[in-house]
């Protein structure tokens, strides 16, 4: 009786160490990050690479200030601001706290220079006085800030000041809306004229200099990252949203409440590290490869090829593959048909269920048959 209870005991220990195992393997399928909560995303389709409590609300501190870059970058490419404006500091702007570059009240700045100011060195004063002159007053760019979060899916999101500072008001976002934001922030092409500086001397209208340095470390310490912003408060903790970019995998990974600076920027390269150990762009569709031949109804010519429009590519993890696409086209097509018309579509769906269609074209023309076609098409 004793070894029955023996052997029996012994059974259970062991198929309670394999369950162990399984559930060791599974946490382990993925990045460590201990922070509040943590969203990994392609930059291009969105499609999720990891996810940790990505719609928990939290303060996001000076991450807020990444909706403020894109609505004057968004000013810019619309041609309501310039560069080479000029703006005279308001004593409001030149009086914000935290993280500056120590505006004069009164004084005039490039936008140009503001921009620095925000993109390099999180300044509350440049952002205070780059939202004075879009919007008219800070809280009219509140108002804005909030209205686009909306419009890009933001729907977890309330912005109460273009900083981040904690005293502005009922303020918070989560991992997933500031990792759109961030998204959103990397299609502008003339942020990266400013996201790449490490260090520079700024020199006021007064004739003293201020120096700014990135806040973002990634910048200079991790290969691959073009891009990013930080923010901290007691209430936030140490948060970070960055871009890195390597053999066409670009990912965003953001991260709320980290327990420190050093900590912050270990996690996020370390989520960094595991989307480009397990993830690869593949071509899926090449610009005007055949794919295929479709009828001509009425044509000199039965039938003409057709393929994408565009080069298509997917982003695809270690073990995964694409299926056939879903063609759509008509079962015959009247000349005339010119070369380069859009005759149907190819939509692409990946594993994950994320999908993606391309045109399909006319590869070649087809006139419309002449009478002489007929007779010899009748006499053939």
């Amino acid at each position: 009786m004793k070894k029955i209870i023996c052997i029996t005991m012994l059974l259970i220990l062991a198929i309670t160490a394999m369950f162990a195992v399984n559930v060791t393997v599974a946490e382990e399928d993925g990045p460590s990050v201990t922070a509040f909560s943590a969203y990994m995303t392609d930059a291009e389709s969105g499609r999720v690479l990891y996810a940790k409590d990505e719609d928990k609300r939290h303060e996001i501190a000076s991450m807020v200030k990444i909706m403020t870059a894109n609505l004057v970058f968004e000013a810019l490419d619309r041609g309501d601001i310039s560069l080479d404006q000029e703006v005279t500091v308001s004593q409001t702007a030149a009086g914000m706290g935290g993280s500056q570059m120590f505006l004069d009240a009164g004084s005039t700045y490039k936008v140009d220079d503001l921009i620095k100011g925000v993109i390099v060195a999180s300044a509350n004063d440049a952002s205070v006085a780059l939202a004075e002159l879009i919007s008219g007053s800070h809280e009219g760019f509140v108002n804005k800030m909030n209205e686009r979060a909306r419009e890009i899916g933001m729907n977890n999101t309330l912005f109460s000041c273009a900083t981040g500072l904690p005293d502005s008001g009922e303020q918070y976002s989560t991992a997933r809306d500031v990792n759109i934001m961030t998204r959103e922030l990397m299609s502008h092409k003339k942020y990266y004229d400013y996201a790449s500086i490490w260090m520079e001397d700024f020199v006021h209208p007064s004739g003293r200099t201020t120096q700014l340095v990135n806040t973002n470390k990634l910048i200079r310490n991790y290969a691959g990252c073009v891009g990013g912003k930080t923010g901290f408060t007691n209430e936030a903790g140490f948060c970070l949203s960055a871009c890195a970019d390597r053999k066409g995998v670009r990912v965003v990974a953001t991260l709320i409440g980290g327990k420190d600076s050093k900590t912050r920027f270990a996690e996020v390269s370390g989520m960094f590290n595991y989307a480009f150990a397990n993830y690869s762009r593949a071509k899926i569709a090449a610009a005007g490869e055949q794919m295929g031949m479709l009828a001509v109804r009425g044509g000199r010519v039965n039938e003409i090829p057709y393929g994408a429009e565009a080069d298509m590519s997917m982003l695809l993890k270690t073990g995964e593959e694409i299926s056939a696409p879903e063609i759509t086209l008509p079962d015959k097509i009247k000349a005339p048909v010119a070369r380069g018309d859009v005759i149907g579509t190819a939509k692409y769906t990946s594993p994950a269920g994320e999908s993606i269609t391309v045109n399909l074209i006319a590869l070649e023309s087809a006139e419309p048959a002449t009478f002489w076609d007929y007779i010899k098409k009748i006499v053939g």
